[in-house]
């Protein structure tokens, strides 16, 4: 059965910045990050990216910044030969009480809504907010060790987990694992 994957963006596809990615040049893909959506999108697995954006509200970039990242992302992608089926994010701040923001599961009850029920999907992100946004509405977790994922690993012993969270190294080896076992 092919799988649905919901990826975090900043740490987990392109690098992350503590002073923001705040625009296309800023955007830099993580190394294979690129190729491991292609392949999974070329295996018949659907991804989405579902990401906390809170530059927009801090005003580090605007709407039609982000928008250009996310097409510079996609058009990366489907160089490769893969597809991004949707992108959805929160452009709020922190103390906003929004239901969208991560750990919150806004973001992946939009997706839900223009896809269907993403039950048992995968969560694939590098810190706490992003597994526990997809545990709430049933999502398989899965932490890569890039972004902030090494300083996460540290903390997922400590939280209450319906499914103990897969850990990989990257994005890259997370779709290998998929790939080889769906093989098998």
């Amino acid at each position: 059965m092919k799988a649905r994957i919901v990826l975090d963006r900043d740490g987990v596809i392109n690098q992350d910045r503590d002073d923001y990615v705040r625009s296309v040049a800023d955007w830099l893909p993580l190394p294979g990050s690129i190729a491991a959506m292609a392949a999974l999108s070329q295996a018949g697995h659907t991804l989405f990216v579902a990401t906390n954006q809170s530059g927009i509200a801090r005003g580090y970039y605007d709407l039609a910044e982000l928008t250009a990242m996310h097409d510079k992302m996609r058009a990366l992608v489907r160089a490769a030969g893969g597809d991004i089926a949707d992108v959805v994010f929160c452009p709020h701040g922190p103390d906003a009480d929004c239901s969208c923001r991560k750990p919150r599961p806004g973001l992946i009850d939009q997706l839900a809504e223009r896809h269907g029920s993403l039950q048992g999907a995968y969560m694939v992100g590098d810190s706490l907010r992003d597994l526990q946004a997809g545990q709430a509405r049933g999502l398989r977790p899965v932490l890569v060790r890039t972004g902030k994922g090494s300083l996460t690993e540290a903390q997922l012993a400590g939280q209450v987990w319906s499914e103990p969270p897969l850990v990989y190294a990257d994005l890259a080896a997370f779709a290998h694992a998929l790939l080889t076992q769906a093989r098998t």
